[in-house]
């Protein structure tokens, strides 16, 4: 819905119908629109508002106050009047001798006589108008003052009232004249509240206007033009009792545009004004293109909502969590310790093993030599107990005769070379080990960047 966009009004009256020749323009509106939508044109007016009693006496008053300067700036009662012809007078000082005309609403003189004044009828009068039905409140202001000498009598304008002085003892006629036709009374009050609606479409003469609606504050309606334009336009039942008389216009095309006028007539109050509404219709908004949904598949639950997919990733604050680094270093060191300690137990329990296995080797090797020098020392005394024949078989017995040379440091050598070996791949592992703890140390720095 868009809202008109109010302008500087036009604070003179200009002639269009015939029914509406004396209408003054109030204000004046530009709105524009796109084409296709729906625009509200506002008339309101809290003056044309239906709050008619069915006391007509009762709808207008008017009534004098005095205001006295002494002692405390009270303000007294005088006379009021009601439409039927009924006033009443207040304190019983002023019976018979203030009073108002019996005709004033219908000549509009409301002018308050007072006779024989005297010294306590100083003070400032008002009257006031006030017409409810109309809301109208107007108030005129006039000062008394009383003298006792002839020669000061006068009245003349202080700038804000008028002032009368007047000689103690005569009689004298405070004025207050209303002569405006909202004091006249009408004959069907229903026929005097109007309101209608007119459009002037471009490079059309005002006269030339075309009428749209009429509604009357009886209730009744009546629309012109085409079917389709009646439709198209549309005023609240409920105008007259809410005092808002806009048209809204929906389906907005380019042939709608032009300049609307709201007239608004109370000729029982006098009330003639005009709201003008200059309408542009631009092109048509885009519509927005929605994108396509996927359809859900079969097996999937299509009455359950899908719950977002959301992954929250926190990252800890390196100055509030920073025993989280040096645990996953104590936990690397804990590591190295002990594959250190499998490495040094595996390397011991081999070594252990090539011992035993060679004080084995060596026991055996001393007992098959004990025994060959048993035997060799029983061969020889066979031997000489014999006559050798010739020299190779002395030569054979001296050479058995001598003593067998063991290597009781083979076995001691394999044992070395198995220990060489564990300690150059406990090297290698080390090697690795510290590798892996310089890339780790570095992907952590990376991450806490």
């Amino acid at each position: 819905m868009y809202k008109p966009v109010p302008s500087l009004p036009i604070c003179s009256a200009v002639s269009a119908q015939s029914d509406s020749s004396s209408s003054v323009v109030v204000a004046g509106y530009n709105v524009s629109a796109p084409a296709g939508s729906s625009v509200v044109l506002q008339c309101v007016s809290g003056r044309m508002v239906w709050t008619r009693d069915r006391l007509k006496d009762r709808q207008r008053v008017v009534h004098w106050d005095l205001y006295r300067a002494r002692p405390d700036y009270a303000m007294e009662r005088v006379a009021d009047m009601f439409s039927a012809g009924d006033q009443r007078i207040y304190n019983s000082y002023n019976q018979g001798r203030v009073s108002l005309s019996q005709s004033a609403f219908k000549d509009g003189n409301f002018s308050l006589v007072i006779r024989d004044v005297t010294m306590n009828d100083r003070g400032l009068y008002s009257c006031n108008l006030h017409h409810h039905y109309c809301h109208l409140y107007e108030t005129v202001r006039v000062q008394l003052n009383v003298t006792r000498s002839r020669r000061k009598e006068q009245r003349f304008w202080d700038g804000q009232k008028a002032v009368y002085v007047v000689l103690q003892g005569s009689t004298v006629v405070l004025p207050c004249v209303n002569r405006r036709s909202v004091w006249t009374d009408g004959s069907s009050e229903e026929e005097q509240q109007v309101v209608h609606w007119d459009r002037q479409a471009p490079g059309i003469r005002h006269d030339r206007a075309d009428r749209l609606v009429d509604l009357y504050a009886s209730g009744e309606q009546r629309s012109y033009g085409p079917l389709f334009l009646q439709r198209k336009m549309n005023i609240s039942n409920q105008a007259f009792s809410q005092g808002d008389f806009s048209l809204a216009i929906s389906d907005l095309q380019p042939t709608d545009q032009g300049l609307y006028s709201c007239h608004l007539h109370h000729h029982y109050c006098g009330l003639h004004e005009r709201r003008e509404f200059q309408l542009t219709v631009g092109p048509p908004q885009p519509q927005t293109t929605v994108p396509p949904k996927a359809l859900p598949s079969e097996d999937k639950d299509t009455t359950k909502a899908e719950s977002p997919r959301v992954i929250n990733v926190i990252l800890p604050d390196q100055r509030h969590h920073f025993l989280l680094p040096l645990g996953y270093v104590l936990t690397s060191f804990l590591l190295l310790a002990f594959i250190i300690l499998i490495i040094i137990l595996i390397t011991r329990r081999r070594r252990t093993k090539g011992q035993s296995y060679g004080s084995i080797r060596s026991h055996s090797s001393s007992d098959e030599f004990e025994m060959d020098v048993t035997e060799e020392k029983a061969c020889a005394q066979e031997a000489r107990a014999f006559d050798y024949k010739n020299n190779l078989l002395k030569e054979k017995v001296q050479m058995n005769t001598l003593p067998k040379v063991i290597d009781l440091d083979k076995g001691n050598t394999h044992t070395q070379t198995h220990t060489k070996s564990a300690s150059i791949c406990l090297y290698h592992i080390l090697i690795l080990l510290t590798l892996h703890l310089l890339l780790f140390l570095a992907e952590m720095e990376k991450f806490w960047k």
